[in-house]
């Protein structure tokens, strides 16, 4: 399960990344979606990589996700109730770990929306222009991806 989070903006972006940055619902800067590890997914997390930060996200770093930034349809907070009670799944955590090991997807439960608004990083950003192979923060994190996701939490 792969974790997008948009990093630039708009501004002087060729329309086809645009065009696929509207597909993977990343419409603002700080909004993070999960995806699937797919040739489909792979493609556009290819030609988007120069705005985006991404990585493989692991159930504890998704659980926190959905507990602070998870909202529902309405702009309410996802909780353990609800989750208990509208799908097959008890808790925050025990979701969490189905959707990193692929059993559950986002979809699964009712009224969630799709797109996690994130808050800006503490202590900022290692560099919007560079990937992190130069020291910045564009491109394929891997395991890496949690850090920055504890930092916009």
């Amino acid at each position: 399960m792969y974790a997008l989070v948009r990093v630039r903006g708009d501004v002087n972006v060729r329309g086809t990344i645009k065009d696929t940055l509207k597909m993977l619902r990343l419409h603002r800067v700080n909004h993070c979606v999960l995806l699937d590890d797919d040739p489909h997914n792979a493609g556009m997390i290819q030609k988007v990589k120069d705005y985006v930060a991404y990585g493989v996200i692991d159930a504890a770093t998704l659980e926190e996700m959905l507990s602070n930034r998870g909202r529902l349809e309405g702009d309410l907070k996802l909780t353990e109730e609800y989750v208990a009670e509208n799908t097959e799944y008890d808790s925050i955590k025990a979701l969490a770990q189905a959707i990193c090991d692929g059993d559950a997807t986002v979809k699964d439960v009712p009224k969630l929306k799709p797109v996690f608004r994130l808050h800006p990083p503490r202590k900022g950003h290692a560099g919007m222009k560079r990937t992190v192979q130069q020291g910045g923060v564009l491109g394929n994190h891997g395991e890496d991806i949690n850090k920055l996701l504890k930092k916009m939490r």
